[in-house]
């Protein structure tokens, strides 16, 4: 079976080597041979926010919890997060993006999409603005990145994780039905550990599996999700490049140097974090409206909740109100994080259907 026709556009995902982790071994040599995580805690509390790729030969990642880290690499060298400085290196990968390209979607500080469908750098060929980004990022920045070409969306961003790190990896054309056919379902975003679990009970593995599903059927079991996965193993993905993505909410959230049980402790804490939602949140409110209040609890046994409402201004009755309800889920078990968040609206919303289920825990 062939793929459905899609317009043919050049698209390139770039996303940076273990960002975080690599501006520090950039900017501290001493750390470059030796395994290490940014975030988390010596005491074994948080997570981290990422490592580098002798950490993860441990079977260290990103989110670990720092105690399941340690266990399985005592000499983990961790080290704070300096959000400044991978701002502004940041900064420097994005300004780099626009020589080569006018659509820019920057997906995190560390990652973005490219439609280079009409740039006339490098003779026009994606591959060789590829490669070239990632020469001008080594030698700008000192930091490495891998890249995805293909001609549409959901296939850059699978191809710029095949050759990790320091790789690139080009689907052509031609090239997409013959991929997607073997595309292992998990690689693809929005397919999470729930999913991926139902998926297989169904007998499906890859994208032909998919391709070859009757597409009612898979509307049936999983709803809009599933109709919008045929069309994606089809070969079908028009979402454009947009530099117009708005963000959605705004959070702040605190992990625990130890677990904590005592309510009135854990609401001194909790109004300790409006300070910083507020402060968070007071750009984002000049561009977008509130519609959404929350509270996120996490357990000593890493079980987690999210309690929220409809709600016009960051009021503290309500959100005491949503952390004494969220606290009661727990049935008295200690906490060892929290956090605080807001909803966005925005008034236009012009924004492409993501490739995601709701959230899996």
């Amino acid at each position: 079976m062939t793929a459905f026709a899609s317009t043919q556009r050049k698209i390139i995902h770039v996303d940076m080597d273990c960002f975080y982790a690599a501006v520090e071994m950039r900017d501290q040599p001493e750390l470059s041979n030796v395994p290490l995580a940014v975030g988390g805690m010596r005491s074994g509390r948080g997570v981290l926010t990422t490592c580098n790729y002798l950490a993860r030969q441990y079977g260290i990642r990103s989110a670990m919890p720092t105690h399941k880290a340690l266990q399985l690499c005592p000499k983990l060298v961790l080290v704070p997060p300096r959000m400044a400085a991978y701002q502004e290196a940041s900064k420097q990968v994005q300004a780099i993006f626009h020589g080569y390209a006018d659509a820019i979607e920057p997906l995190s500080l560390d990652e973005a999409y490219l439609d280079v469908s009409n740039s006339e750098a490098c003779h026009g060929s994606a591959t060789l603005i590829a490669e070239q980004i990632r020469r001008d990022i080594v030698n700008k920045t000192g930091l490495t990145a891998s890249a995805g070409v293909a001609p549409i969306k959901f296939l850059a961003k699978i191809a710029s994780d095949m050759n990790k790190p320091n790789g690139l990896f080009v689907i052509k054309p031609e090239q997409v039905s013959e991929f997607i056919e073997t595309l292992a379902l998990e690689k693809i975003s929005g397919v999470g550990k729930v999913s991926i679990e139902k998926l297989h009970h169904q007998g499906l593995y890859t994208g032909g599996d998919i391709r070859r599903a009757e597409r009612d059927k898979l509307k049936q079991l999983f709803g809009k999700f599933g109709d919008m996965l045929w069309m994606r193993c089809q070969g079908v993905d028009d979402r454009e490049v947009s530099n117009d993505r708005k963000r959605k909410s705004v959070a702040v959230e605190r992990t625990f140097a130890q677990d904590e049980g005592n309510p009135a402790v854990l609401i001194e804490r909790l109004l300790a974090l409006l300070p910083e939602l507020k402060r968070r949140s007071e750009n984002h409110l000049k561009q977008a409206k509130m519609n959404k209040l929350g509270v996120k609890v996490k357990f000593a046994d890493f079980q987690q909740t999210t309690k929220e409402q409809q709600c016009q201004h960051i009021d503290e009755s309500t959100l005491l109100e949503l952390f004494e309800e969220a606290l009661a889920r727990g049935k008295g078990k200690a906490v060892r994080l929290i956090g605080l968040h807001i909803g966005l609206a925005h008034e236009q919303q012009n924004q492409s259907p993501q490739l995601a289920l709701p959230f899996e825990p």
